[in-house]
């Protein structure tokens, strides 16, 4: 049974989700402030944090930084009021798989972690294999056994999202992949207010991957991954 953590200062939706999730199927544990489920994470790490983002104790994007230095991994869905779309590149920025607006359906909120496993278990599930891409003298390896990527034998540590582009993107190459496509094959949205979404992510991968060009864009279209096989 996969635990989630949801820190929520509102009791009504606190406890309404934590009893949501657990008539799904899964183990949640529901805390009001950041002090409670900073303590919670010293004793055990959940498979999903479902952060709020306005705490009476602080922001749940600093949280949310502060965690992901840990465990650059751990899914992270922003459950929140704030729909401006700077906070929602911000969050996606900060690492999160998902980012849900109040008031929002319990049912959709299942249905979005739902997803989310299922594409975290497919990639841990699927064929193994170790490839490698060339940039000029640069040498990438994408390890898909261990989740590992590396550019000239250093290793580069991605977020859950970063990784399912890149994978994405290098496995697909050298087809270019419109924004709209990233979004549906590994994010399941097809909403053209997230697709400044993929950019941010793209931007991030980007800063991480050096040496090398490894991500072409292609105006007005989408990206493409320009590692050759090596």
């Amino acid at each position: 049974m996969k635990l989630i953590y949801i820190a929520e200062d509102h009791d009504v939706i606190r406890n309404g989700v934590v009893q949501y999730l657990s008539i799904s199927g899964y183990e949640a544990v529901g805390f009001a402030t950041l002090a409670e489920a900073r303590t919670a994470f010293s004793g055990r790490v959940p498979d999903l944090l479902i952060q709020d983002v306005m705490l009476p104790d602080g922001d749940g994007f600093s949280f949310v930084k502060e965690i992901k230095e840990s465990l650059p991994r751990l899914p992270v869905i922003f459950l929140t009021a704030r729909t401006e779309e700077s906070d929602r590149i911000l969050g996606f920025e900060l690492g999160a798989d998902d980012y849900i607006s109040k008031p929002f359906s319990p049912k959709e909120l299942v249905l979005r972690i739902q997803a989310l496993f299922r594409r975290l278990d497919e990639s841990e599930t699927g064929n193994e294999k170790v490839s490698a891409y060339k940039d000029g003298d640069n040498v990438m390896v994408i390890d898909d056994n261990e989740h590992v990527l590396s550019v000239n034998d250093n290793p580069i540590s991605l977020t859950a999202a970063e990784w399912r582009i890149v994978s994405y993107l290098a496995s697909n190459s050298p087809n270019l992949i419109t924004r709209s496509q990233i979004l549906a094959e590994c994010f399941d949205y097809s909403f053209e207010s997230y697709e400044r979404v993929v950019d941010t992510h793209i931007k991030n991968i980007r800063a991480k991957l050096k040496p090398g060009s490894w991500i072409d864009t292609v105006r007005g279209y989408g990206y493409r991954f320009s590692g050759k096989k090596a």
